[in-house]
């Protein structure tokens, strides 16, 4: 087994998201899926830089989808969907689904260690559907038989498996009427489009950018340098929204503002009206 890692080759400035973030997350206490109970922005750019700028500079503002705009359905509800797909029934729902997610769930916490056998893939999960696949639906199988283990990743490509937070859509409809362009970019291996469909999320968006699709992983500033070249924004003019201190910080480097909101519980409000404070 080797450790689960989280993203590697960080910028000067993602790293100051990180810090700001850890300091920031102090005052907050921690869910068992490593979400926050408090809502508090942190500017990853400086703050007194930024008053001085043009009040109405931002003409985009770019979304990181799981943890921003949705999450994952709850464990619980994840499993008993699973389950009656596969014609399964399990013996103990609440005990699987804590175990899954210490396994490594899809759009979940980092798993608690990955086996050998699927380090590599694991490694590459952002980068295809055949990596993504092999990653999860293994990890998913370390703790669940089959259909279940099948039933359990394949969930989460559908929007059944997805849960909007209630003030996304109210805040990219916001945005748009203030003309506004808005990207969804995500570290992803599989095609969000039809889940952000379900969700009635993007008639709401103008591009979304995937890494499998672009080649780049956040904080790789390659993936937030092409969010902004699909909206035709310089980047200087855009700011990038995310939950991850080190993937979303990473925005900072390609010269984007940056704000980060940590997850909330799904259906819980997110806080996205800190996003309309600053456009």
């Amino acid at each position: 087994m080797v450790p689960a890692r989280g993203h590697r080759g960080l910028g000067r400035r993602a790293e100051l998201a990180r810090a700001r973030f850890a300091r920031r997350a102090k005052r907050g206490s921690a869910t068992h899926a490593g979400a926050l109970t408090g809502i508090f922005p942190v500017d990853v750019t400086d703050g007194a830089r930024e008053e001085r700028r043009r009040t109405g500079d931002i003409a985009a503002v770019l979304f990181d989808v799981a943890g921003t705009l949705a999450m994952p359905e709850e464990r619980d509800a994840w499993v008993a969907g699973a389950a009656a797909r596969a014609g399964v029934a399990v013996a103990d729902p609440a005990a699987l689904a804590v175990a899954l997610e210490q396994a490594g769930r899809p759009g979940g916490p980092y798993p608690d260690a990955v086996p050998e056998a699927l380090a590599a893939a694991y490694g590459a999960r952002d980068t295809s559907p055949a990596a993504h696949r092999a990653a999860y639906a293994g990890l998913l199988a370390t703790r669940a038989a089959e259909p279940l283990a099948t039933a359990l990743y394949e969930r989460i490509l559908r929007p059944e498996g997805w849960v909007a937070y209630p003030d996304a859509a109210p805040t990219l409809r916001a945005l748009r009427e203030r003309g506004i362009a808005v990207a969804a970019v995500s570290n992803v291996g599989f095609d969000l489009r039809p889940v952000l469909a379900g969700l009635g999320l993007l008639a709401l968006v103008d591009a979304v950018v995937l890494s499998y699709e672009i080649g780049a992983v956040k904080p790789d500033p390659a993936i937030f340098r092409a969010a902004c070249a699909a909206l035709a924004v310089a980047p200087e003019r855009a700011l990038m929204v995310g939950d991850h201190p080190e993937a979303d910080g990473g925005a900072a480097d390609a010269g984007l503002r940056t704000l980060i909101l940590p997850m909330s519980p799904a259906g819980a409000p997110h806080g996205l009206a800190a996003v309309l404070d600053r456009v």
